[in-house]
């Protein structure tokens, strides 16, 4: 909770250092990468960097953070920062980090706001800061301590057991203990973070959700080659990688799995809406639920651009049929005419023929476009907005 004499300071300041946080950002990762540029090649991502997406969501997490405290000051912030404290634990984040961002990120806004910045303020910034930071060191040392694990060591040795292209530009990796022991159990929906060393030298991360249920002995990860579009988004430096070095007996880096997306347990009926390379935590999702014989109904909805384009397609269809009570509804873009099935419709998707139950719990995940129309539809549908759960693959730009 913010302290009575910051409240009302950060409330009259926070639509200035609101508007200026995306140069606040910039500015602090320049900075920050100047004195400890090891952290650019090993840590954060390049490509969300030349993109400006990881400004953008640091930006938004810390204002929405600091409205939280003034405008909701008796909730706890530890909704708000899950999925980031989900992610640090995905990197091996730990608490000595925080001292460093904190005095390069309050740095630029002090830069940026110059003479504004009176000590007042200053002070008052700083105690959100370590509001922010001090509670995301509290939810990742739980999320550490669950693990079984000291604090930031998340990473392992795994094994490519198997190899499959499952599209032109999709290629899933069975992963296994090179011991031979099961894996380490995880929920269905979440992720693990995989670390990889470039042509250059540096060590970069991506996350890539684990889709089949934990009830395997070994783990599955599908990874989507990223183009290179319009020459300002440059191609995915990690999935290009995997596509083109990995080989069945190589050995990968590969954390602990993380991630907040996860299935609740209830008997509630569900909806499951991905679209594209979102597909995957919702199979790990289909998965458990068909292995457990879960009586929950389900449907599923999927969003592609071809039916050759929506991997693990039969897989999918087959986790749906295992199911008591499931239905499955696809729509393409483009060639849906090549099938004949009755639940493939043209175009993009919608919920207009669904009527979910007022008790449904909804999962999506992909690209955002997709979800904010889907969050939408169900929304005017009488969902709940607290029933509507998402996942973002790279930074949470759903503000």
């Amino acid at each position: 909770m913010l302290s009575a004499q910051s409240v009302p300071v950060v409330r009259a300041t926070l639509p200035v250092v609101g508007a200026s946080l995306n140069t606040i950002t910039e500015l602090f990762y320049r900075r920050l990468f100047e004195e400890r540029p090891e952290l650019l090649r090993n840590l954060f991502n390049r490509t969300n960097q030349a993109t400006g997406a990881q400004r953008e969501a640091l930006a938004g997490s810390v204002a929405a953070f600091a409205t939280l405290l003034v405008e909701r000051p008796d909730e706890r912030p530890d909704a708000v920062l899950s999925r980031i404290a989900h992610k640090h634990v995905s990197l091996g984040i730990t608490a000595d980090q925080y001292p460093l961002v904190g005095r390069h990120l309050l740095g630029a806004v002090a830069e940026v706001l110059g003479e504004a910045v009176t000590p007042e303020i200053g002070a008052a910034w700083e105690e959100v800061y370590w509001l922010m930071a001090n509670a995301l060191i509290a939810i990742e040392a739980r999320l550490y301590a669950e693990a079984g694990v000291e604090n930031g060591d998340v990473w392992r040795r795994m094994e490519i057991a198997e190899r499959h292209q499952e599209s032109a530009d999709a290629v899933s990796l069975i992963l296994r203990r090179p011991d031979g022991r099961p894996t380490a159990p995880f929920r269905p929906g979440q992720y693990v973070s995989v670390r990889v060393e470039l042509p250059d030298g540096a060590h970069q991360i991506r996350q890539y959700s684990l889709s089949t249920a934990p009830d395997h002995r070994t783990w599955r990860i599908t990874v989507k080659r990223e183009d290179a579009a319009e020459a300002t988004v440059p191609a995915g430096e990690v999935s290009s990688w995997l596509h083109a070095h990995t080989e069945v007996g190589d050995v990968l880096d590969v954390s602990l799995p993380s991630g907040d997306l996860v299935l609740p347990a209830a008997e509630t009926p569900l909806l499951l809406a991905s679209a594209g390379i979102g597909i995957t935590p919702m199979l790990s999702m289909l998965d458990h639920l068909a292995l457990t014989s879960s009586p929950r109904p389900v449907t599923v909805v999927h969003a592609d651009r071809t039916p050759g384009d929506h991997i693990h397609r039969a897989e999918q269809a087959d986790l749906v049929t295992r199911l008591a009570d499931a239905e499955l509804h696809l729509w393409y873009e483009n060639d849906a005419h090549r099938s004949a099935a009755s639940n493939v419709l043209a175009g993009r998707a919608t919920l207009d023929h669904l009527t979910p139950a007022p008790d449904t719990i909804a999962y999506l995940c992909g690209p955002l476009p997709f979800m904010r129309a889907v969050r939408g539809e169900l929304l005017t549908k009488g969902l709940h907005p607290s029933a509507i759960h998402y996942e973002v693959f790279g930074p949470d730009l759903w503000r």
